[in-house]
């Protein structure tokens, strides 16, 4: 069976048992090690492995072809995205028609945004400019553009380019709703054996919490020259109780973010009970 996720440490930890043969009973797995993007777009055109990490965001593309399984993914608390600037400003009204570069139209990062910038920025009225995640940063700082969205280590990291914390989408975010974050999810092929999966996903990630020194060369190996410290950190972040099931407050999560997403023309109309099925 093909299955693909990133290679950042939260994925390779929670998937090492499976896609090495630790599972009783599972298949072999055949790894492909892609950027969220890109299996976001796969899943969309119904192309790539039968097994995909992608974003939340994405479900509504993508749910007539796949199933959400309930074990695998990222959601938590203290974990979401930010918004950064290079100077401290007075408040978000003053990114009114700023630049503000994004990772991804397709995410929960930017969801989260739009969400909040609906409701801070008059008019939402933003320049939304797509780069590349790792060049966010560098461009807040050198002025060519006003603002980033970025994710993940960039929470750990991005002091180091001396720029400013303007809002933490996640307190936002957990603060209007009480909820989680959705980040990541786990989906299927339909035709595949569902309840199967979720059992052999789950089974992974218990492996990784009973025996956590038994990833850390792989999950390092393809750490893309993270340090040890902050792939520790990453891990405790985003491999939770939700990574193990979803469970109800993890389900509630998803239908209030992508319920006000379709509100707010972000995402296709669809059934949020496909999120179930």
């Amino acid at each position: 069976m093909k299955i693909a996720f990133s290679p950042c440490p939260n994925d390779t930890f929670v998937f090492h048992a499976l896609v090495h043969g630790l599972v009783p009973g599972a298949p072999e797995f055949e790894v492909t090690y892609a950027d969220i993007d890109i299996t976001n777009n796969w899943a969309a055109a119904g192309e790539g492995p039968e097994v995909l990490k992608i974003s939340y965001a994405a479900l509504p593309w993508v749910l007539d072809d796949y199933a959400l399984l309930p074990s695998g993914g990222a959601l938590g608390r203290g974990c979401g995205p930010l918004v950064l600037t290079k100077d401290r400003i007075a408040g978000p009204a003053e990114l009114a028609g700023k630049r503000v570069a994004v990772p991804s139209e397709r995410s929960t990062a930017y969801l989260l945004f739009r969400l909040w910038a609906a409701q801070n920025i008059p008019g939402g009225n933003l320049d939304i400019v797509v780069m590349p995640f790792h060049e966010i940063m560098p461009a807040v700082r050198d002025g060519a553009i006003d603002a980033g969205l970025v994710i993940h280590e960039a929470r750990f990291t991005y002091q180091n380019y001396g720029l400013s914390l303007q809002t933490d989408l996640g307190s936002w975010w957990e603060s209007d709703t009480g909820l989680p974050i959705p980040l990541g999810a786990i989906i299927a092929r339909r035709s595949l054996d569902a309840a199967s999966l979720t059992n052999w996903i789950r089974a992974s990630v218990e492996y990784a919490w009973a025996h956590p020194e038994k990833s850390h060369a792989y999950v390092m190996e393809h750490a893309q020259e993270m340090s040890p410290d902050v792939a520790k950190q990453h891990i405790a972040l985003y491999v939770n109780e939700f990574s193990a099931n979803l469970g109800a407050s993890g389900y509630a999560a998803i239908e209030s973010l992508l319920g006000r997403a379709m509100k707010e023309g972000l995402v296709p109309q669809f059934d949020l009970a496909k999120l179930r099925a």
